[in-house]
């Protein structure tokens, strides 16, 4: 008897058994008797099997080169705007039934700068790969490092908690107000549709964190304008690095003034739940006033350079009515310094309005308000309700005479703090003695310190007295030189006006004497 080990399918399990077989059954009988058993017959041959293997094979090539032809010949005969448009088309479909949702983050919100913008644009800056075509590359004069961007039409793919997202950079035009069309950048973010509630409560908020801490880690200082030559373009705002060198350590001003300057800004940067709580924009603003030379421009890049605060030189000049200086306020970005220098010779900054209506010209005023800035526009700007539109930002004004200024300019919530710049003393000298000749101490030091009590000289003539020459001698030399010629004109001067004071007092003294004689007589 022969046995034979067989597997039969109960169409739920296979099992292994063994069948016997008579002895007396030749072999062909029993190899017969097992197809039939089994169907062998039914399986179908290695050759058949290769054969239709090879027509499958030769079927996909043809549809492959069918496929490459038909795109050769598209790409020929319609333009490639044209294409990405019908492929964006055909990917909108595609996505509407795969069930993929869009989130679109535009550059500006209204007229404000989209926070969530900024963010995601940094945040993509360190997700840049080799594998991208077309990236956008800059680098200001005196940066370190080149500036990488994605560019229009580029995509980043990025992996959160296990969710698959994709960035895109796109553009839409805008009408703008008296420019033309405007091209605003629009971010937009691709992700699976159940995946909607930890994008926008997880991913969003990790996203602006970690833009936070990578700002933080690389934060160059900008300063903007309202003027074309400016490298970088946000609005109506151009930017370029704020490199100026100046820190409250090489100031010549006097040292309490400047203790009390950097107190209350430690104090106004820690305080966003104490403006919250009484009720107040999270806002600052500070009056520099002095002679022309001491050191006020200097001063705003210290402040600029301590708190790492973008800076926006406004110029009132080249802003044409009330509205367009409130466009300008709230496009301004948070921790950032409005400075407007020259307050009280930019503009003529009167209210005229009660002038214009006693001579009969209220029409006229009417017509004038909507081409110029006015006293009540300013004043406005600076604590109206549109100066909440945005935190921590210190607004700085300078002058050369405070006593020209609205006293309306000068109050507490608009000017908070007044900052006297004043002429250079004996410990601004030797601040200035350190950094232009390293030195801390000359036998000299007391016969300056002596002259300066007597005389008034700016930081900035001191500066230039000291920078003639690097030898230490002959410019000290020369300092005392040109502060004893400074005071024996000053004597003169007062001398001068002395005598022709003392003259006008004897002729009034005279007349006084001829009417009281003629009263005698």
């Amino acid at each position: 008897m022969y046995k034979m080990p067989m597997i039969s399918d109960d169409g739920k399990h296979l099992h292994l058994k063994t069948i016997a077989f008579p002895a007396s059954q030749s072999l062909d009988t029993i190899v017969q008797n097992s197809r039939n058993m089994f169907f062998i017959d039914n399986v179908p041959s290695t050759t058949s099997v290769l054969s239709t293997y090879t027509a499958f094979t030769a079927s996909a090539m043809l549809v492959r080169s069918v496929v490459s032809e038909v795109q050769a010949i598209t790409g020929q005969l319609i333009p490639e705007h044209l294409r990405k448009l019908l492929l964006s088309k055909f990917g909108g479909l595609c996505s509407n039934t795969s069930s993929q949702m869009t989130l679109l983050i535009n550059e500006y919100d209204g007229y404000c700068v989209n926070e969530l913008y900024e963010a995601s644009e940094t945040y993509l800056g360190t997700k840049i790969t080799a594998s991208m075509e077309r990236l956008k590359v800059s680098k200001a004069p005196r940066d370190n490092k080149v500036t990488v961007t994605i560019h229009k039409g580029e995509k980043v793919l990025d992996v959160y908690e296990g969710i698959r997202l994709k960035w895109e950079m796109t553009f839409v035009e805008t009408k703008g107000d008296n420019q033309g069309k405007l091209e605003n950048r629009v971010l937009e973010l691709s992700f699976h549709n159940k995946c909607m509630e930890m994008v926008i409560n997880s991913y969003l908020p990790y996203v602006i964190e970690r833009s936070k801490a990578i700002k933080q880690e690389k934060k160059v200082v900008k300063l903007f304008s309202l003027e074309s030559f400016t490298e970088y373009y946000d609005g109506q705002w151009g930017s370029t690095n704020f490199d100026h060198p100046s820190t409250f350590d090489t100031l010549a001003i006097d040292p309490t003034v400047k203790k009390e300057l950097i107190d209350d800004m430690d104090r106004f940067v820690r305080r966003r739940d104490y403006y919250k709580r009484v009720g107040k924009a999270w806002k600052r603003g500070y009056l520099l006033y002095g002679p022309p030379g001491t050191g006020k421009s200097s001063l705003i890049a210290a402040m600029a350079n301590y708190l790492k605060f973008d800076v926006y030189d406004l110029e009132l000049t080249s802003v044409s009515s009330n509205s367009e200086l409130r466009k300008l306020l709230v496009s301004t970005r948070n921790r950032s310094m409005v400075v407007i220098e020259d307050i009280d010779c930019s503009i003529e900054l009167q209210n005229r309005q009660d002038e214009m209506l006693e001579s009969g010209e209220h029409e006229r005023f009417e017509q004038g308000t909507n081409n110029k800035i006015t006293l009540s526009g300013l004043l406005n700007f600076i604590d109206g309700l549109w100066s909440s539109c945005g935190d921590e930002r210190i607004l700085v004004f300078t002058t050369n005479h405070k006593d020209k200024l609205d006293p309306a300019l000068l109050r507490p919530g608009r000017m908070d703090m007044h900052v006297h710049m004043s002429y250079c003393t004996s410990s601004g000298f030797r601040v200035l003695a350190s950094n232009y000749l390293c030195i801390d101490d000359h036998n000299l030091f007391d016969e300056i310190d002596e002259l300066m009590m007597q005389v008034e000289v700016t930081p900035a003539q001191v500066a230039e007295e000291l920078m003639k020459i690097e030898d230490t001698d002959i410019a000290l030399k020369g300092l005392v030189e040109f502060l004893r010629d400074k005071k024996l004109r000053s004597e003169n001067r007062n001398s001068d006006h002395g005598e022709a004071d003392l003259v006008e007092e004897n002729e009034s003294n005279e007349r006084d004497c001829g009417t009281g004689n003629k009263r005698k007589a």
